[in-house]
């Protein structure tokens, strides 16, 4: 009787294509997760940055376009997780626009929210980006 330690290299190929159709199906599953989290701290800088919008506003009677004059440091502000730029346009004083530009890899793991946008009315596009 002859006893056998191992596997044999069917058991191991049978192993490794297993592995490699899990891995197949959770990659993007993983991707797609790690760009809506980066998607996130872009909203909530969006969001930030209009509240400070709105705080200049009440001391001064007017929006700005710097965004170093809101305490967010450079113009344009990269939010923390360095992802997402945040930049903004002034009308008149009276109306702002917010854009946030997506950098880097997010750019292309994230592009139909590569530009997120948010005004002084409240509009949020698109809108897909904001849930």
């Amino acid at each position: 009787m002859k006893i056998t330690n191992g596997f044999t290299l069917i058991e191991i190929m049978i192993a490794v294509v297993i592995v490699g159709i899990l891995a197949s199906i959770a990659y993007p599953s993983y991707t797609q997760f790690v760009a809506k989290g980066a998607r996130a701290d872009g909203v909530a800088g969006l969001m930030s940055a209009a509240n400070r919008q709105e705080q200049y506003y009440l001391d001064n009677k007017k929006y700005t376009d710097d965004m170093s004059k809101l305490g967010l440091g450079a113009d344009p502000w990269i939010v923390d997780n360095k992802f997402y730029s945040i930049d903004a346009v002034v009308v008149n004083n009276t109306n702002f626009t917010l854009t946030a530009t997506a950098l880097g890899t997010q750019a292309t793991r994230d592009s139909a929210c590569a530009s997120i946008t948010l005004n002084s009315t409240g509009n949020k596009l698109p809108k897909e980006c904001w849930k």
